[in-house]
Parts: structure tokens; sequence; C-alpha cells
């Protein structure tokens, strides 16, 4: 049925696309125009007061393309349909619809649509000149219980999303898990606590595998672990809920069930890989891991190995065992309870990413820490602010903060430790100051985001021109305003607006057209004696 009614829709994409391309250009021209004319074209905005004209930076600007320029998704926080065609629940369905645990009581259950209207998505980021997209796939969709019967509609689904964003010359990018875990194995025995996960991950892996490796060359298997492990192990802020605070959680652990967790994510992540190359060879897999920066606050000893415990903490937890080959030293050290790897497990996982997929927001000033030694969290202080003064910028989220210079940081750091890779950088965004509150349509004025991203890029750009990172390809948090975990609908990080109170109606912001003129080819044609 699923198939019928998407042909019979069949002749309408010309129209939409034609409509979301005069609703792009209506958004963005005035507004954007505006920036574009006080600051110059998107090159001279990105570039600021570098003067030479010759430089390597304007120089890589104006190539085709300078980064492959992509937005990203996931499925809980955009695809909605949370009980159609036979998906069953995810622990996110569950802990959304527990009252208390998420902002305003609000749920992915809706969210923007996206299943019902990725068509109409598809359009609207190709008229922006979008070349990659990352989404997930929801786990209960795909196999309802976790593990055994595959239900055809949700392959369905994926199959037609992913024809329609080639048809469209949008690259895929498959996640295969963004925090939806199927309820049925958290009923059964606990999730990511129990080993039986990693088998279950791995055969979940294996018939996306199957279905979609003909057409899509670039998975990830786990976004950001560290996120949904210590926050939902250790904080209990995020599903499953579980955590020592007994105010916040009917049950956990958060000394030991964090690093279980962490465990058998790694495990199932290299479990996976092996899976991938028989079938698929000339496919690429990696895992999408996030992890901010830490500067130390001065050039003492102390600070600067307090500063080296945060990245091995925030980095080197997920990223060590797969290019280094286990967990970092600091950590082993630091946490008694930390499983650890077989000579089997530990050939298994090195080596199993085949590109380092970067998650990059923000960062902190990093000072050591005269508490307990016993936990690697208190083995350091991070803080936004030094002497009195913010790091950067404050963004709507309280744990974001406008750090351009960090990401050619962290890019250089990554280039070294882990031995020249190639980097995706797969997510990278910001949400607005009061972004929520503004009325529309100011609110796709949104040069807070633009700055935003102006910085971060150029920062990006320079750790490829004056280092030599390997950075492939640039992707935008996010396409759309979406759901945000616990905190609901509160904080908006798209580059396209959705309103939520009329019909989820979409506006592409002043940002997507920045972005779209920045990476769409249109700065070619600027004067090449443009002042910076």
């Amino acid at each position: 049925m699923l198939r019928k009614v998407r042909a019979a829709e069949a002749f309408g994409p010309k129209l939409r696309y034609l409509c979301c391309c005069i609703a792009f250009v209506a958004a963005c021209t005035g507004a954007s125009a505006r920036v574009l004319a006080e600051h110059g074209s998107p090159v001279d905005v990105v570039l600021g007061n570098i003067s030479s004209h010759n430089s390597p930076l304007r120089s890589f600007f104006l190539q085709t393309p300078p980064f492959a320029f992509g937005t990203a998704s996931a499925a809980y926080q955009v695809e909605g349909a949370w009980n159609e065609s036979g998906r069953e629940p995810s622990i996110w369905d569950t802990f959304s619809h527990t009252p208390g645990k998420v902002a305003n009581n609000e749920n992915g259950d809706v969210a923007d649509d996206f299943y019902h209207r990725y068509l109409d998505d598809i359009q609207l980021m190709k008229s922006m000149g979008v070349k990659k997209f990352r989404l997930s796939i929801s786990w209960s969709r795909v196999i309802p219980q976790g593990r055994g019967e595959v239900n055809q509609e949700g392959l369905d689904f994926y199959n037609e999303l992913i024809d329609a964003l080639l048809a469209a010359d949008i690259e895929p990018f498959i996640t295969l898990y963004h925090w939806d875990l199927p309820q049925a194995l958290e009923d059964e025995y606990l999730g990511w606590l129990d080993e039986r996960i990693i088998d279950d991950f791995a055969a979940y892996a294996m018939v996306c595998f199957n279905a979609f490796s003909d057409r899509v060359t670039h998975f990830t298997t786990f976004n950001e672990p560290l996120s949904f492990v210590f926050i939902g192990y250790d904080q209990g802020k995020f599903a499953p809920g579980r955590c020592s605070n007994r105010t916040i959680c009917a049950q956990g652990n958060s000394s030991t069930e964090p690093w279980i967790a962490s465990h058998h994510v790694l495990l199932a992540h290299a479990a996976a890989a092996e899976k991938l190359r028989p079938i698929a060879p000339n496919v690429s897999i990696s895992m999408n891991l996030n992890s901010d920066w830490g500067e130390p606050m001065t050039n003492s000893a102390e600070d600067k190995e307090a500063a080296q415990h945060f990245l091995d903490f925030n980095l080197g937890l997920y990223a060590d065992p797969v290019f280094l080959g286990d967990y970092p030293a600091s950590i082993q050290a630091a946490v008694p309870s930390l499983p650890h790897f077989t000579k089997a497990q530990r050939a298994s996982l090195l080596g199993s990413m085949d590109y380092f997929a970067l998650n990059h927001y923000t960062s902190h000033w990093i000072s050591a820490s005269n508490g307990s030694v016993d936990e690697p969290l208190q083995k350091y202080n991070a803080s936004f602010v030094k002497d009195g003064v913010p790091i950067g910028e404050k963004a709507d989220s309280d744990w974001l903060y406008n750090v351009p210079w960090g990401m050619r940081k962290i890019l250089n750091y990554i280039d070294k430790r882990y031995n020249h890779p190639a980097i995706y950088i797969t997510e990278n965004g910001v949400d607005v100051p009061n972004e929520n509150s503004i009325p529309f349509p100011q609110v796709l004025e949104d040069n807070f985001r633009i700055n935003f991203y102006q910085g971060y890029i150029k920062n990006a750009a320079l750790a490829v021109t004056e280092d030599g990172v390997d950075v492939r390809a640039y992707f935008a948090w996010s396409i759309l305003d979406n759901f945000e975990w616990a905190d609901g609908y509160a904080h908006r990080f798209g580059i396209t607006y959705v309103d939520y109170k009329n019909d989820l109606k979409r506006t592409p912001k002043q940002s997507a057209h920045f972005l779209a003129k920045l990476f769409g080819g249109s700065t070619k044609s600027e004067s090449s004696s443009s002042r910076l």
C-alpha cells in the first residue's frame, strides 16, 4: 500500500519542487541580500579580514566544491508516524510519553512529519544545493521487535527515500542508530547493558546493508555514543532514563552502567563492520563521534594534563579503541569498573572505522580539579568563562557557545592523534538565542546562525589549507527545526523554519540562503577583486 500511495503521488514532485524554489527565493532574497550587501559575497563573509586575494583560503573557496555540502537529520527527531506501517515503540517513544521526562511533555509522535513529507523536503534540499543528506534508520520501523521478523513496509519507506534522494542528485549517508532502541529489547534484557545486544545490532545492521548498500556508500553505526550512553545511563535525562539519583531515575547505577553500555556499543560497532566487509567491500563505515574542544585554562602542566584527560574522555573513549586498539590509558586508570577487551576484540575494533565522522559544536576552558580522581569527570573542571570573559557568544542552549577556533583545533588533534584519517564533519550547528519566541517572519533573519557557520566553516577550511587536514564534507545540523530530545521543541537548530502551529509549514531561514550561496557554486562568478 505504501508503494501504491507514493506511486499515485508521482505526478507531483516537479510542481512541489517549483513551489519549494519559489518559497526559498521569496523567503531568503530580501533579508539575506541585505546581509550579503553589507559584508560582500558568501566567500567574503567567511573570509572576513583576510586581505590577500590570492590566499590559499580564497582559492580553496573558489574551487568546485570546497567541501561537499550536506545537511543532517535523525529518524525520531523528524519522521513522526510513530505507530504507522508496522513500526513498534522505541525507548524514546516510551520515555517521551512518560510525564515529566521531556519539556512541556512533548514527543516525536508527529515531529516534522518527514515520513509523509519527505518528497517535498528533498526538493527543498535540492533547491538549496545540498549534495549530501545524513539520515538515520528507525530500528523498530525495520525490525519492530528488535530481532526476528523484518517489516517490509519499513524497508520500502527507506528504499523509496534513498531512491528519491539519488534522483535529486543528493547522496544519502545512513546512520543505523540515532538513539531509538526498540523498546522490546529494553524490556527483554535492558538493551545496551546486556551483551546480547551485540548480535542483535549486527543482525539489524546486516538487514540494512543488504537492503541499501547497493546505493549507499557511507554508513555510520552509532550517532554520538557519548551522548546517549552518559546522558541516558549516568544522568538519566535521556532514554532509557537510568541513573543512581533516585529523585530522577527509578533504576540504574551511574558508576557502572555507562561503562558497560559503552563497551557493548563498541563491540556492536565492530560486529557490524565485520558483517559489511564481505558483502560491500567498497562501502565505508564509521561512527559519528561527538566532542567539544578542551583548551587549557593556563599554560601550567596541570591544566594541560586536565585538558588531555577531557579529550581522552570526550573523544578517546570511543575513538581510541577503533584507531589505536584500546581505551585511553587515563580512562583505564581512572575507572576500575571499565570492562576490558580481549585480544580478539581489540583486533576486530582496530581499523573498523574507514573515516572519522565528527560532530562538533563548542569548546571549553579546562583546568585541573582538586576533587576525587576515581571518576574521569572529576579530574578536570570545564568552564565557558575565563577571567570573567565568556569563551564566545552564548547560543540558546546553555551548553553551546560560539567558539569557531575550537573547530580548527579539534580537527588538527584528530589528524595527528589518529594518523591522518579522512574527516567528515557530520554535525555542526547552533540555535539562535530566544529563537523560539521570535515572531515570524523576523525569525528567518538568523544572523547569529550565519555568524556561527561562517566562523566554523572558515576554521575548518584553514585546517585544510594551512594545516593539511583531510576534511571531505561538512553537514549542517540541521535541515529542519525538529524534536530536540529532552528539550522537546524548545530549541531550533534548523536552517529551515518549521511552523508547529501552522501545519508544519517549512520556510528556509537566511542561513539556508547563505549556505546555498557558499556551497552551491555561485561564488565562482564573484569578482576576484572583491574587497575583503
